[in-house]
């Protein structure tokens, strides 16, 4: 008499939150020790005593999982490049309402001002971000432009975003502070305009 293999089932793993939970601290470990770039998905699953797969299946890419282990309230790794993949004309101007009105949101701004101001001040944070930054949104902003300083280019638009954001919602400084969204996108939109394409 042969025996009969039980219907194998679908959906998810049992355990799955059990998984789940035990990938994203991994992923927290893992990223606070290798920095961004040094984490794999692969050493994730491996520490978290998982198949990478189960990682993908509750991720998907290692910056899906990054942006969830460290709280992230933008996923310009995401937004960014359908940004640039339009009309150049008002690139800048684009890339600054999106980020304003991102940080208008009382819950984006909370974790946007609680990432910015752990990132500047932590050892640990700073290169951590800053690889995220470097990998997932100014490659691809240089990527998208056609010159031999493309890289220069995408770090001093980062460079002048993150200044606004910071007197903005961290110095809170009076003037801009009070500034509508609309005054700043037409004053510092040209700028990022200028960085990208003159």
């Amino acid at each position: 008499m042969t025996e009969q293999k039980s219907p194998r089932r679908r959906g998810r793993p049992r355990g799955a939150s059990d998984s789940r939970a035990r990938i994203l601290a991994a992923a927290v470990d893992d990223f606070a020790e290798k920095g961004y770039d040094g984490a794999t998905v692969r050493s994730i699953a491996a520490r978290a005593g998982v198949d990478s797969a189960l990682v993908h299946h509750y991720f998907g890419t290692k910056a899906d999982l990054f942006a969830e282990a460290v709280g992230i309230p933008l996923r310009p790794d995401i937004d960014v490049p359908r940004i640039l993949a339009g009309s150049r004309d008002g690139v800048g101007e684009r890339l600054v309402r999106y980020v304003l009105k991102a940080f208008e949101q009382p819950e984006v701004r909370r974790r946007g001002v609680m990432l910015i101001r752990t990132a500047v001040g932590s050892r640990l944070t700073t290169p951590l971000l800053a690889g995220f930054l470097s990998r997932e949104l100014l490659s691809r902003v240089a990527r998208s432009l056609d010159t031999d300083d493309a890289d220069l280019r995408a770090a001093l638009v980062a460079s002048q975003i993150a200044g606004m954001l910071i007197a903005r919602y961290v110095l809170r400084l009076p003037a801009l502070a009070g500034a509508s969204v609309d005054e700043l996108v037409g004053r510092v939109g040209p700028t990022v305009q200028r960085y990208l394409f003159d």
